[in-house]
C-alpha cells in the first residue's frame, strides 16, 4: 500500500491526528530518519494526545461549570485562609478515589464558586466524570421532573458522576421535598463517589438550615465526616476586581 492510500485509510478510520502527523512526516521527510517502531510510536502518540484532549474538552463541556477556572489561576494571597498545600493535594484527585467530599464555606464574593470550578476542571483533566449544579436550579429541575416523569433520569445522571458539585448550598430555603431529594442523592453517593459543596452558611448552622432533625442527621452524617473543609475568609474578590487600577485576580 502506498502512502496516499495509507493516508486515506487513516481518514476512513477517523484517525485524524495520526493522518495529520503522518502527512507532516512525509512532507518533512522525517519518516526517513525513523525506524518503523519509532514512526509507529510517534503516530500513536499523536492520536492518543488528540483523543485525550477531545475527551477532556467534552468532559468539561458536559460538566457545565460556572467559571472556566484552572488550578494555576487560584489566588493564594494572605488573608484568604486558603492553604496552597491542601489545594495542591486535592488537585491530584486522590480524594475522588477515596470517595471523600469537599466543603468550601465563606462569605459572598470570596471565590468559592471559582475554587470549586477549578477543582472540577482538574478532575475532568484527570479523567473523572464531573457535573456542576447551582443547588437552587438543580432542585427546581428535580421538582419539575416529578411532574414530567424525568426525575429518575436526572437522579440517575447525578449518580453516575464521580464528582458532583453543589454550589450555593443553603442560599434558598430547603423545603421537605428538597430535603428528601438531597438525602436520596447523598445516600446514593455515600462511600461510592465524591461531592463538593460550596456555601455561604457555616457548617455549624447546616442542621438549622435543613430543619427536620432526622433528615438533617442522615444527610450531614454522610457529608461532613468524610469531607475536606476549606473556610475562605477576606474581602469580596468581586469588589476588588471592580476597583479601578487594581490587578485582577480570579479566585
Amino acid at each position: 500500500m502506498n502512502n496516499p492510500s495509507t493516508l486515506e485509510r487513516m481518514k476512513e478510520l477517523k484517525l485524524y491526528a495520526m493522518q495529520k502527523a503522518f502527512a507532516a512526516s512525509l512532507q518533512t521527510r522525517e519518516h526517513q530518519q525513523l525506524t518503523a517502531d519509532e514512526l509507529l510510536a510517534m503516530l500513536i502518540e499523536a492520536e492518543y494526545d488528540f483523543r485525550k484532549t477531545q475527551r477532556i474538552r467534552s468532559s468539561i463541556g458536559k460538566a457545565k461549570f460556572r467559571y472556566p477556572a484552572g488550578i494555576e489561576e487560584i489566588n493564594f494571597t494572605q488573608g484568604r485562609n486558603l492553604n496552597k498545600n491542601m489545594v495542591m493535594r486535592l488537585a491530584d484527585c486522590s480524594y475522588v478515589d477515596k470517595h471523600e467530599n469537599i466543603i468550601i464555606t465563606g462569605p459572598t464574593g470570596v471565590g468559592k464558586s471559582f475554587l470549586i470550578s477549578a477543582l472540577g476542571h482538574q478532575a475532568c483533566i484527570m479523567g473523572y466524570k464531573v457535573r456542576y449544579y447551582n443547588m437552587s436550579k438543580l432542585f427546581n429541575t428535580l421538582k419539575m421532573g416529578k411532574a414530567d416523569n424525568t426525575y429518575a433520569k436526572e437522579i440517575n445522571r447525578i449518580e453516575k458522576q464521580h464528582v458532583l458539585i453543589l454550589d450555593d448550598f443553603g442560599l434558598h430555603p430547603i423545603d421537605p421535598a428538597i430535603q428528601i431529594a438531597l438525602l436520596e442523592i447523598i445516600e446514593d453517593r455515600h462511600g461510592k463517589a465524591s461531592t463538593i459543596i460550596a456555601s455561604q452558611i457555616p457548617v455549624s448552622k447546616w442542621y438549622e438550615l435543613l430543619g427536620e432533625q432526622t433528615l438533617a442527621d442522615a444527610i450531614l452524617d454522610r457529608i461532613i465526616h468524610t469531607a475536606n473543609r476549606i473556610e475562605l475568609q477576606g474581602e469580596s474578590m468581586r469588589k476588588k476586581m471592580a476597583q479601578p487600577n487594581v490587578t485582577q485576580t480570579k479566585a
